[in-house]
This record gives structure tokens, C-alpha cells and sequence, in this order.
């Protein structure tokens, strides 16, 4: 029991390391930017030397890249793969933001964010 318990855990922790990485064969500059520190200079060089070399046959080929050494490296090893898809959220540019609680004003129309309206009030 105790093994198949130990087995599980173990996948299970594989499986969620999997999930978190950005496939460095496939990924998109925006994919690679959201990597920290992999701004978009970094990015550019990792799509352009996968494009020279034909892709890595490891992650630790990254460091071929100009610009990401030993260190960069290590603190990314555990975000990157060379195989799957890349799984992590990239959030969209010009998001919406909605104003929370708005109120409508009865000399306008106009929804008003509702702090803004009671500092007006107090005036």
C-alpha cells in the first residue's frame, strides 16, 4: 500500500512539473518572455538559435544561447523542457478592467467607481 501510495505521489509530482514548463523547441518569444528573467532580447536569441541549429537536444543546450549562462540556467531548469507543449498562461495584452461596485449618479448616467464618489461627496 505504502508503495503504491509513494508511486502515485511521485507521478503525480512529475506530471505537475510537467505542466509548468515552457518547451524551449516550441515555444512563442511571448511564451519565452513570461520566463523570469528571459526578457524579449533573450527570447529573440533562444527562437533564433533553435532556428540556426535545428532545436536542443537538451536543456542544458540553452546555455549555447548568448546571454543565459550556469546561472540563468539553474534558475530556470525547472520551467523548462525540450519536448511537450507549453503549458504556462500567458496573460493577454489590454485587458478590461471593470470598476467594482460602479453606481449610477443621479445627476448622470455615467457609472462612477463608488470610493471615488464618496471623496467627491465629502468635499
Amino acid at each position: 500500500m505504502k508503495k503504491s501510495i509513494l508511486t502515485l505521489v511521485a507521478f503525480l509530482s512529475f506530471s505537475i512539473s510537467a505542466i509548468a514548463a515552457v518547451n524551449i523547441n516550441t515555444a512563442t518569444q511571448e511564451e519565452l518572455e513570461s520566463l523570469q528573467g528571459i526578457g524579449q532580447v533573450k527570447a529573440q536569441a533562444i527562437i533564433d538559435y533553435r532556428k540556426k541549429n535545428g532545436g536542443f537536444k537538451s536543456v542544458d543546450d540553452i546555455k549555447n544561447v548568448d546571454g543565459i549562462g550556469d546561472a540563468t540556467l539553474e534558475k530556470l531548469r525547472k520551467d523548462l523542457s525540450i519536448s511537450g507543449q507549453t503549458s504556462i498562461a500567458v496573460p493577454k495584452e489590454n485587458k478590461v478592467v471593470k470598476v467594482a461596485n460602479p453606481v449610477k449618479t443621479p445627476s448622470s448616467s455615467k457609472a462612477v467607481d463608488t470610493k471615488a464618489s464618496k471623496e467627491k461627496t465629502k468635499k
